[in-house]
């Protein structure tokens, strides 16, 4: 381990510890899954994740438990929607504060007057200047969808 290791993985395994303990087994289960993600990353590339690396993670799987969902309802399934629902609950904890719709709007007018891009040909663009400026702290979808509507005007 490094000097840093005061980080977002210690503070994933101390929550784990904690759900033990508390015989809290739907939070366990899922921060064992989001633990075991972050174990196979590591050993498939032989590197040490930083914080960043795990946000990844941790947002790749909120993004497939919302997927999960959508499909669960559409099959009328509430039981397995409602755990995957208290999955991301769970897996929230682990992001930043997330930015509000007008933060959202404000960084994407900031990010067209600093691209330069005009119309839907420009949203490539906006999008590749905002991914790592609000990764973590905004749904991409839903920043996808401003720059969308902001670039359609």
């Amino acid at each position: 381990m490094d000097a840093e290791s005061n980080s977002l993985k210690d503070r994933i395994t101390e929550d784990m510890k904690a759900a033990m303990r508390a015989k809290d087994s739907a939070r366990l289960s899922t921060i064992r899954m989001l633990t075991a993600a972050i174990k196979q990353r590591e050993v498939d590339e032989r590197i040490l994740l930083s914080d960043e690396d795990v946000l990844g993670i941790v947002e790749k799987q909120i993004k497939q438990r919302r997927d999960s969902i959508s499909q669960f309802e559409a099959a009328a399934r509430v039981d397995l929607a409602e755990k995957e629902k208290a999955e991301v609950d769970v897996l929230l904890g682990y992001l930043p504060r997330q930015l509000s719709v007008s933060e959202i709007e404000a960084a994407v007018h900031d990010a067209i007057a600093q691209t330069g891009a005009a119309g839907t040909s420009g949203i490539g663009k906006v999008m590749a200047f905002l991914k790592p400026r609000l990764a973590g702290r905004a749904d991409m979808a839903a920043v996808s969808s401003v720059v969308k509507a902001t670039l359609a005007r």
